[in-house]
């Protein structure tokens, strides 16, 4: 495996990185404003927002453009000190998916350049793309503003299409072939997770030199442990949230479509009725999301399958929780599964962790990382749902063991935080910034 270095790690060297002080994020397929678990909105609208909120409390200025959805937003939105959302004009505002948007992103690239140009001369110091779409708009961005390009893929096309879900449709050819020439043309290339940052180097022949890892993090002021009694405030929690107050409770939090798998929980529950009928009865699912993706196609599938299986009476689905509701939700749950065929991170997970939930994970991408297996839940090989249930069916009964993944849990995800996150990513512009000038000056030598 190459070398590779941690931002975090090198934040802390000795060397003195430049510090941006005003940088352009975009995210033009999704908007940090709009609600994660439902559409295109996930992990990357909150990693987003939470980087920059970090950033603008380190007295780097964010703007964040990204295209507008919707005429009851005004052109620029202030979500904090120093963090502005600006809404580009880029096709219809409705009506278009994210397989549709490259043919929008010539009008989205006019946005951010006519928005540059009506600043001074030196504007942003440093483009910070996020998504393969973004990644494009960065790449001609930077030529013109001569800034570096740091760009975070957070899901690869190769990636996706070597771990499909069942009836899932494979990541197209032009994604495949922009997500190449954004991983060429970039300055430096952030990888959540060491397994990212290899799936760059060997699946698209990324400069190791040019792949920085830094983890995502959680915000540990929302997400923490109940206070007091453990079992009182899960009883509370589900009471509040209209969820059974007896038996065991496992959430599945997320969009609804394929790659997140929560058919797969579904029929680890129909197998646990097989295995164990006895303790099934007691077993609820919560699942929390809205449809996404491929799972548009057919948003009734997983209510359906339920009721083909028989264990409709014991499925409970929500919408997309916000607020104080998501970690209370956490906390009502006696396990969070994410069986997904592949994530980047898993943000879910680390949230969940964060409450003191343990967590069931497939071991899968990011996953590996968001949760230390057998300490802070546990990990499981593939989607069978057979071994679902039999994970299942050996932790929801022994309260001992959970208590111990639930402590286990808290103390993981402590080690996370967006804080951590930004200082990693300050290190990675300030060596961007750095490498970008030495380029400058070695040309303008050879110029001479």
């Amino acid at each position: 495996m190459a070398e590779l270095h941690t931002g975090v790690g090198r934040q802390r060297g000795a060397l003195p990185w430049p510090r941006p002080r005003r940088i352009a994020t975009l995210s033009v397929h999704t908007s940090p404003l709009h609600q994660p678990g439902t559409g295109d909105a996930g992990g990357m609208n909150v990693y987003i927002l939470e980087v920059a909120r970090r950033l603008a409390e380190a007295d780097v200025e964010v703007e964040i453009f990204t295209r507008a959805t919707s005429g009851d937003l005004p052109p620029v939105v202030e979500v904090a000190p120093g963090v502005h959302v600006r809404h580009v004009m880029a096709g219809p505002l409705e009506g278009l998916t994210k397989e549709e948007l490259p043919g929008q992103l010539c009008a989205f690239t006019a946005g951010v350049l006519r928005a540059e140009a009506s600043r001074p001369p030196g504007h942003y110091d440093l483009i910070h793309s996020h998504y393969w779409l973004s990644g494009q708009v960065g790449w001609l961005a930077k030529d013109r503003w001569g800034v570096p390009l740091v760009h975070t893929a957070h899901t690869l096309a190769k990636v996706k299409n070597a771990q499909l879900a069942a009836g899932d449709r494979p990541e197209p050819k032009a994604r495949v072939i922009g997500e190449e020439q954004v991983v060429a043309e970039a300055d430096r290339l952030v990888a959540n997770t060491r397994v990212e940052a290899q799936d760059l180097i060997d699946r698209y022949t990324a400069d190791p030199s040019r792949v920085a890892v830094v983890e995502p993090g959680v915000d540990l002021d929302r997400f923490r442990p109940p206070v007091g009694d453990r079992d009182a405030a899960t009883s509370a929690a589900r009471a509040r949230l209209g969820l059974p107050t007896t038996g065991y409770l496992v959430a599945f939090v997320g969009r609804i479509q394929p790659l997140k798998a929560p058919d797969v929980l579904i029929r680890a529950i129909a197998a646990l009725c097989e295995r164990d009928p006895a303790l099934a009865q007691e077993v609820s699912v919560v699942i929390c999301g809205g449809p996404s993706g491929s799972g548009l196609d057919r948003p009734t599938a997983l209510i359906e399958l339920a009721a083909s299986l028989g264990v409709a009476d014991r499925i409970h689905f929500l919408p997309p929780r916000t607020g104080a509701e998501l970690p209370l939700l956490y906390q009502a749950a006696d396990l969070v599964a994410v069986p997904s065929y592949n994530e980047s991170f898993g943000l879910v997970a680390l949230e969940a962790q964060a409450c003191g939930t343990p967590v069931v994970a497939a071991a899968v991408g990011g996953l590996v990382t968001a949760v230390r297996d057998q300490v802070s839940g546990m990990l499981v090989r593939g989607h069978d749902p057979v071994d679902w249930a039999h994970t299942l069916a050996r932790l929801l009964p022994d309260h001992s063991r959970r208590r111990e993944l639930s402590l286990g849990a808290a103390r993981h995800a402590r080690n996370f935080s967006w804080h951590r996150t930004a200082e990693g990513l300050l290190a990675v512009y300030g060596e961007a910034i750095t490498a970008h000038r030495a380029h400058l000056t070695s040309a303008l030598a050879a110029s001479c």
